[in-house]
C-alpha cells in the first residue's frame, strides 16, 4: 500500500473507527487498508473502517468495513461519528448520508457538554423467521439482528452464540446478536455481538432492534435507555413511524497512516 492518507480516530459510546475521507484523499483499497489499521495489536485499533465518499443522492455516502474487512450495510454508532466529521468540515449540522441501507438523516443536537447526534433509523422491521436459539426476535434495520431477551441469571454466552451465528450452515449471511435484559419501563442493558467485529462496546443499529423488540412485546416505553459496556443510548420509538437513536460522536484524535 503506497503513499499515506489522512484519518480520525472517532467513536460513538466506545464503539471505535477510523474515518478515512475519500473525498479528499487518493484512490486506496479500502479492505486492505480496515485489516491492516484496525488491527488492535499492530495498527491504529479500531471495530470498523468509515469511508467517506462522494453522493449525488445526500451530503455524502458513508461505507463501513468491519474490522475483518467485510461489508456491513449500516452502523447506527458510526454514522454520529460521520455526521460529526461532516459537521466539524463545515457541512452543516443536519444531513442526509447516503449507506447501503439508504438514506439516513442526521442532526447534531448538542456541542456541549457532550457532542450528541439524532439519527433517523428508519422503521424497525421486525420478522417472523426461523432461528436456532429459543425465544429469539429476527430485526431487519438495513442489517440483521438476533435479539433475545433474557432474565438477569439465565444462561446466554452472546459471544459464543454470536460466533455461531457467523456460520453459514446456522445462519446465511451471518447476524449481530444481543443479549437484552429489562432493567426498568424505560431502561434496558444490552451486550452485543457484531458481524466481522465480534463483542463490541455498543452497537446503535443493535439498540434499536433490542429496544423495538422490548418495546413491540410491552416490556418498556419510549423513550428507552440502552445502556451497553461503552455508555448509554438513547432510543425512540411510537412503534409504527421511524425510530430514533440519540447518542455521543467523540473525535479522539487525527493522523496521517
Amino acid at each position: 500500500m503506497n503513499g499515506s492518507v489522512a484519518v480520525a480516530k472517532m467513536h460513538g459510546a466506545r464503539n471505535d473507527f477510523i474515518v478515512l475521507d475519500s473525498r479528499t484523499s487518493a484512490p486506496i483499497d479500502a479492505i486492505a487498508f480496515a485489516r491492516r489499521w484496525c488491527e488492535r495489536h499492530t495498527g491504529v485499533g479500531a471495530d470498523g473502517l468509515l469511508v467517506i465518499e462522494r453522493s449525488e443522492r445526500a451530503a455524502a455516502r458513508m461505507q463501513v468495513i468491519n474490522a475483518d474487512g467485510s461489508i456491513a450495510e449500516m452502523c447506527g454508532n458510526g454514522i454520529r461519528c460521520v455526521a460529526r466529521y461532516l459537521d466539524e468540515a463545515g457541512c452543516g449540522d443536519a444531513l442526509a448520508i447516503e449507506t447501503d441501507a439508504g438514506i439516513i438523516e442526521t442532526s447534531v443536537i448538542a456541542r456541549e457538554p457532550e457532542y450528541l447526534v439524532r439519527v433517523n433509523m428508519g422503521v424497525p422491521n421486525l420478522v417472523q423467521r426461523a432461528l436456532p436459539i429459543p425465544d429469539a426476535a429476527f430485526v431487519d434495520m438495513g442489517n440483521p439482528h438476533v435479539v433475545a431477551i433474557r432474565g438477569e441469571g439465565d444462561p446466554f454466552d452472546v459471544a459464543q452464540i454470536g460466533a455461531s451465528f457467523q456460520d453459514e450452515r446456522v445462519f446465511p449471511g451471518g447476524a449481530n446478536v444481543h443479549r437484552v435484559v429489562v432493567e426498568g419501563p424505560g431502561s434496558l442493558r444490552v451486550r452485543h455481538y457484531e458481524r466481522g467485529a465480534g463483542l463490541t462496546m455498543a452497537c446503535g443499529t443493535g439498540a434499536v432492534a433490542s429496544a423495538a423488540v422490548a418495546l413491540r412485546n410491552g416490556l418498556v416505553q419510549s423513550p428507552v435507555d440502552v445502556h451497553v459496556p461503552g455508555g448509554v443510548l438513547h432510543v425512540e420509538w411510537d412503534g409504527v413511524g421511524a425510530a430514533y437513536l440519540i447518542g455521543p460522536a467523540v473525535h479522539v484524535f487525527d493522523t496521517v497512516l
